[in-house]
Formats: structure tokens, sequence, C-alpha cells
């Protein structure tokens, strides 16, 4: 059944405008004429509504809500409704009282909204305190949520909050906060989006489904990942080859289709997640059951390795696993000598929220060793712990 829109909207958070660098500014005015120029090719052609879900200020300071405030002009329609919410890094120059004061001087908004477009409802949060939502806010949305559903549940209900709800998207252990959790769950219909993590949209486990439908909204800045075994910690070596968002539309039959977009590469990550009954969980397909159905990395007979050994140091290089379906995610590399001792382990990524990932993947390790047989195992991990046979490297000093 062809997919016609009846609603476009653009998510966007954790942009981080900065007085002194254009870094973001550059790459979200580049995705927001991307967004529009997908939509001027459709047969719907709106952009009905543009969210920015916390974190488009890096500091809160009124010159920086005054460029952001620059782009939006300059890049959204006059025609496109623009929500924005407050959060942790909105606060740090001058607390909560002072953004949401400059939230209504410079862009005309209060902190909180519920409203209807073309039939579907939207509610959106500004956090308090940093990054909570409390008893006032959450009296607030439980009242909106009951008034949408008097109206009709058969329909997606957008919520927008700056952390994630724990133990929902990639990201929410770290990032997120179960303020409104038990508010949401009698509503399946809710598609929650959230930010704060800087955690990549295209990561399987991006988007999440149990009783409601979560998705983290990524960056426009830097990547942060949420395993702390990495040997570099949670901020890879390449976190700011990073710009993403996500194009949302809903059908006249209320289907969703969510696009993740990726703006450095100019292109979409996938043809979209489609929800085709948000309401129903019976018919949810993004949910944890994915990790017992993700296919086992492998190497193939194109696969290198190569090493060299430098002022004392082992730099190791091979190319790219192979993959059914989902991207590698990660890779564990072990070193071992002629006993079979471990010497080294080391976990890398595979920098997967690359729209074009490097074919070779390069890291160093300690090697004080003069001479020996010693050998490498490289495994290939998937996103829900399924691994690769290893890949076994040999080589004599």
């Amino acid at each position: 059944m062809e997919f016609l829109p009846k609603l476009r909207f653009i998510v966007t958070s954790d942009i981080h405008y900065k007085t002194d660098e254009d870094i973001s500014k550059d790459r979200f005015e580049k995705g927001m004429k991307m967004a529009y120029d997908y939509a001027a090719s459709c047969e719907y052609k709106n952009i009905d509504a543009f969210f920015a879900v916390g974190d488009f200020a890096n500091s809160g300071k009124k010159e920086e809500m005054l460029k952001f405030k620059a782009s939006l002009d300059k890049c959204i329609a006059p025609e496109t409704k623009k929500v924005l919410m407050l959060a942790s890094h909105e606060f740090h120059s001058a607390g909560q009282e002072n953004a949401e004061k400059l939230l209504f001087e410079i862009f005309s908004q209060e902190p909180d909204n519920y409203f209807e477009i073309n039939g579907c409802p939207f509610f959106c949060i500004s956090t308090e305190d940093g990054c909570r939502i409390k008893d006032k806010k959450q009296e607030w949305l439980s009242s909106c949520l009951k008034d949408a559903a008097e109206k009709g549940r058969q329909r997606p209900f957008f919520v927008f909050q700056h952390p994630h709800l724990t133990d929902t998207v990639y990201g929410s252990i770290n990032w997120g906060d179960d303020d409104i959790i038990s508010i949401l769950t009698d509503y399946p219909q809710v598609i929650d989006f959230s930010g704060h993590s800087h955690a990549p949209i295209n990561d399987p486990r991006s988007i999440h489904q149990k009783y409601f439908t979560s998705l983290g909204t990524g960056s426009l800045l830097y990547f942060e990942l949420d395993e702390f075994d990495y040997m570099y910690g949670t901020v890879p070596p390449d976190c700011k080859e990073c710009a993403q968002f996500y194009i949302v539309e809903v059908s006249e039959s209320n289907q969703v289709r969510i696009i993740p977009v990726d703006v450095l590469s100019g292109r979409f990550f996938n043809d979209g997640l489609m929800i085709n009954t948000p309401w129903e969980p019976d018919s949810f397909v993004y949910t944890e059951d994915r990790a017992a159905c993700e296919k086992k990395p492998f190497f193939d007979e194109s696969f290198i390795c190569e090493h060299k050994i430098v002022d004392e140091k082992l730099n190791i290089s091979f190319s790219q696993a192979k993959t059914y379906g989902y991207r590698v995610n990660s890779y564990s590399v072990v070193l071992r000598n002629s006993d079979g001792v471990i010497l080294s382990q080391k976990k890398v990524s595979s920098s997967y929220y690359r729209f074009y990932m490097p074919e070779r993947i390069e890291l160093s390790v300690d090697f004080p060793y003069k001479n020996g047989e010693f050998s490498l195992e490289i495994t290939a991990n998937g996103f829900w712990y399924v691994k690769s046979d290893k890949f076994i490297y040999r080589f004599t000093v």
C-alpha cells in the first residue's frame, strides 16, 4: 500500500549552537535544506512542524539563542510551526528561569506545549532542575494525554522531552530518567522522542518498543556511545563525524514513517522505520525480540589484517567484517603470546554511526616485546551481543 502523508515534521536535538564556532550552524542549515528538498520532491510537500528537543544552545547564552533564531528564520519556512524545548544546556549560563525568559523573549514560546496538527496531538515538555520532569509537569502531561485520548486513541501521540526514558533506547541507561514512564504506559500510541545522550540514531537500538515507542534523536555536534569498555571510553576518536536528525511522516490511516537523516553524507540511512498501528503493541516490530533474530557477523576471504611495530607500539589495521542486515557494532581484539597468555584486550567501534563507514579499522596497543611468536584474535560484535567466529592472525617478532 502506498504511503501518502497527511503530516510531516522534523525532529532534532543536541544541536549545541555556540557563539565562537559555526560547526553546528553549518550542519543544521544543511540538514534543514535537505529536509525541505525532500519535501519538495514528494506529492505532499509540507513540512508542518519543526522540533528541537533541548540543548539547541550550548550554554544558554542569549547570543547563542539569537544565533539559532537567525538560522530558524533563514531555514524554516514561515508556515512551519517551530517548537523548542529547554533542557540542561540552556540552563548552564544563568539558570532555568532566565532560559525560560529568553525562550519567550526571543522565540515567543512557552516551555511546555500541547496542540494538534492534522489530527495528531503533540506534547512538548521542557525539563527543570537540569533534566527532571517533576510533579506539576507530570500532572500537566497526564491531563493532556487524557484529553487527547478522549478525542481518539487510534492515532499517534507524539511526546518530546530531552532526557531519554530509562531502559528504553540506546543511551538511556546513562542519560535517561524515569519520571514520566508510568504515565506513558497507559498510552501505547505514544511515540516518544528524546536526546541528551548523543547516541547515534542509526543504531538499531535507538528505536525501542514495549509499552509504547521510544526514539533517540542523536546530535548535530558529536557522538557518544553507551558502553564503557571501549579503549577510548564512551567518546570515539571520530565522534565529530556527527550530524543526524529525523523526518517523520504520518499517513491518512495514521501509519508513521520515521526517516533517519545523515547530514554529512547528504543521505538517508534507510527508507524509514515503519509503525503501522502505533496504538497496538502486538503489532510492534522494534522490540527486544530483535536480539534473538540478529545474525552474527562474519569474516570472508577478502578480510585482511596487517600489523606494524613502531616505538614499542603494535599498530593493527584490518578490514571490516561482513554482515547480513545490521552493520557491525564493534570489534574485540585480543593479543596473546606463544603460551596463549593474554597480553592485551581492547574493544573498538566499527564507526557504524557514519553513513560511509571507514574501510579499515586501526588501533595501537603497547608492545614492549623484542621477540617471540604472537597472535591476534579479532571478533566482530553485533548490537545484541552476537559475535562472529574469531579470526586468528599470527606473527613473529
